[in-house]
């Protein structure tokens, strides 16, 4: 097995992940390509990863929400883990066949079983609500569910969640049926109520797509992300994907992947993709939000942040707060002051020079050009950034 070094990964993420300048597209769909997926948890962190990629990030914006709620080439939709991600719509139908199906089968016979147990009515009536609501939301093209159950009267009942329990609570018939119909790939969340940075989404009908062989989708989806983050251990594509370890290996033989040899020990990469990776003719610095997909792409995290700098940098569950890189590693965090003007701390300045921090410097003012006044407060706090905020 051939050893690919830290400094090769780190060369491999900066180039494939469009964070080196000379390698920046010009479109959010080209962002959404190259990554897979772009984290959709926090609608934020679409805008804000786009930008990062962005040869010219002035249009984030506009060519963003563009993408998403007019020409559609962007899904926001449930995906690996049962997480909200932002996908290119031609992948909607392998990421549905690799993944979700698993999880919406689980998620509805969860939301039966409660029902019933709360005394509620059985899956029939909850069959035929699901088949009213999406009637109504396919001719409203997109709705809350508030404004779906002035049509669907019954997506308003409510039945008793874990009586007797000390978390027992209120549950919504329209709440948790749009959470199920949304894994099973029938819905997908439509234009927010408030700006890019709400987090109040409409509902739309999913576009169709075709229904695809589970081991086909997830040899289809394991390549594609292995392109782009390869070399990844067992460990890493498990957890990326959420699918049994069988799973991912049966993947991995049905693409041919090669085997190599990281810190970490045994790794993977597509085939043909074990030889070496010159470092980007340019160093370079970025400026990535909280869940973004190259901070969050790996489960083994060593070879680009330094486990002293996890406590500052992500939250109790293990979400990872907005970032500083520097040459494929993390250096530091930022955040937002009141008033929108963006601040930063480094917290690993080893090999940091003049060259280091004006670059960086550069990146912030680059944020800072596009974003103008607005504050944009993560969904996931940690301590850096809720201490950045508040200086």
């Amino acid at each position: 097995m051939r050893y690919i070094s830290v400094g090769e990964r780190r060369a491999r993420l900066g180039v494939r992940h469009l964070l080196v300048e000379a390698g920046r597209v010009g479109s959010p769909e080209g962002v959404a390509d190259s990554l897979v997926a772009l984290h959709g948890t926090d609608p934020a962190t679409v805008y804000l990863a786009v930008g990062a990629r962005l040869a010219d990030p002035a249009g984030t914006v506009g060519e963003t929400g563009r993408a998403l709620y007019e020409d559609r080439t962007l899904v926001r939709m449930h995906g690996m883990r049962h997480t909200v991600f932002v996908f290119p719509v031609a992948l909607t139908a392998v990421v549905h066949a690799s993944t979700g199906l698993t999880v919406a089968a689980r998620e509805r016979a969860s939301l039966v079983k409660d029902m019933v147990k709360a005394g509620a009515p059985d899956a029939a009536w909850l069959k035929d609500v699901e088949e009213s609501a999406l009637a109504a939301l396919a001719r409203r093209g997109q709705a809350t569910a508030a404004e779906l159950a002035e049509d669907e009267p019954r997506l308003r009942e409510q039945f008793v969640y874990a009586a007797g329990k000390r978390y027992e609570g209120i549950h919504t018939v329209s709440t948790r049926l749009l959470r199920v119909l949304g894994v099973e790939g029938k819905v997908v969340r439509g234009r927010p109520l408030g700006s890019w940075t709400s987090s109040q989404f409409r509902w739309a009908v999913a576009p169709p797509h075709p229904e695809l062989e589970p081991a086909a989708a997830q040899a289809e989806l394991l390549r594609r992300w292995l392109a782009v983050c390869g070399p990844a251990t067992e460990a890493d594509l498990k957890w990326w994907t959420g699918w049994k370890v069988t799973d991912v290996r049966r993947a991995l033989t049905a693409i041919g992947a090669e085997q190599v040899s990281v810190d970490e020990g045994p790794a993977y990469v597509v085939a043909g993709d074990d030889g070496p990776v010159a470092d980007p003719a340019e160093p370079w610095a970025a400026f990535l939000p909280g869940l973004d997909p190259t901070a969050m792409g790996w489960q083994q995290r060593d070879w680009y942040l330094a486990p002293e700098l996890r406590p500052p940098l992500f939250d109790g569950s293990g979400n990872v707060g907005p970032t500083v890189w520097w040459n494929g590693r993390v250096v530091g965090g930022w955040g937002q002051r009141a008033d929108g003007s963006v601040v930063w701390r480094l917290l690993d300045t080893e090999g940091l020079g003049r060259e280091a921090e004006e670059a960086i410097a550069t990146e912030a003012e680059r944020l800072q050009g596009w974003l103008g006044a607005t504050r944009v407060t993560p969904r996931f706090r940690t301590p850096l950034e809720k201490e950045l905020a508040a200086s």
